[in-house]
């Protein structure tokens, strides 16, 4: 295939991807009250119980949120649609045995990416939450009352449910990368160091606070996520592409 040629099938791949997210979007939408105070649950439950309210603070804002809701809803319903997209992206250059991996491909893909996601909603949250909302509870704070707006709070929570959706993806890319030939097992496992290193740093960067609880739930599953790279890329990579000198 030409660069164009590519660029026509990326365009192609791409187009689907959207219509995937919104058709899924449509269905989400109708449902975004619902999905919107399950989201919130964490948000709610960290608050005072005489204060466990969220608050619009603009005309508009309770449905822009609840479109936000539902557009979010349609990525994560359409995952495995875009992820069946970007394999048939990369397919055409796989080996014929390969291309057979598109099932395990998608639904590896999609578990990986809901599982970071609910990782995040039961772990990070609650834990994050308390954190953020009990900054200075040992002071005398009786004239502090929570009012969140639901707006912010939602952004919030999007973010890192996302944040920890693409972090589960990490072994996929590797493995994805190893079957290229541009890694493998051996040298991800030899630079190891630099790679707790680099997650931690990134954690420290994404993380919402800065206490070492909450860096250590983002940083040890990102680690984690990187040794189960190694092993697919063990499996399933082919030997590294090294250019000769000259």
């Amino acid at each position: 295939m030409t660069f164009l040629d590519h660029l026509g099938e990326l365009r192609t791949r791409l187009i689907r991807c959207l219509w995937a997210i919104g058709i899924c979007a449509g269905i989400a939408c109708y449902f975004s009250p619902q999905l919107f105070h399950w989201l919130m649950v964490p948000v709610l439950s960290a608050l005072p119980e005489n204060a466990r309210k969220l608050h619009p603070t603009a005309v508009m804002e309770k449905f822009t949120v609840y479109l936000k809701v539902g557009l979010y809803g349609g990525i994560f319903l359409a995952s495995p649609a875009i992820l069946y997209q970007l394999w048939k992206f990369i397919a055409p250059a796989l080996y014929q045995k390969e291309k057979k991996l598109v099932f395990p491909f998608v639904a590896t893909g999609t578990v990986f990416f809901l599982g970071g996601a609910i990782f995040c909603y039961y772990i990070v949250l609650p834990a994050a939450l308390d954190y953020l909302i009990g900054v200075g509870s040992f002071e005398d704070s009786s004239w502090i009352e929570p009012w969140l707006s639901m707006g912010d709070q939602l952004s919030f929570v999007l973010a890192l449910e996302l944040a920890f959706g693409f972090i589960f993806e990490m072994p996929l890319i590797i493995t994805a990368l190893a079957m290229f030939g541009l890694v493998d097992g051996t040298w991800l496992a030899k630079n190891r160091r630099y790679a707790i290193l680099a997650n931690t740093i990134a954690a420290a960067i994404i993380t919402p606070t800065g206490d070492p609880l909450n860096l250590a739930i983002m940083a040890v599953p990102m680690c984690l996520m990187y040794e189960v790279g190694i092993w697919g890329a063990r499996i399933f990579g082919k030997p590294k592409i090294t250019v000769a000198p000259g």
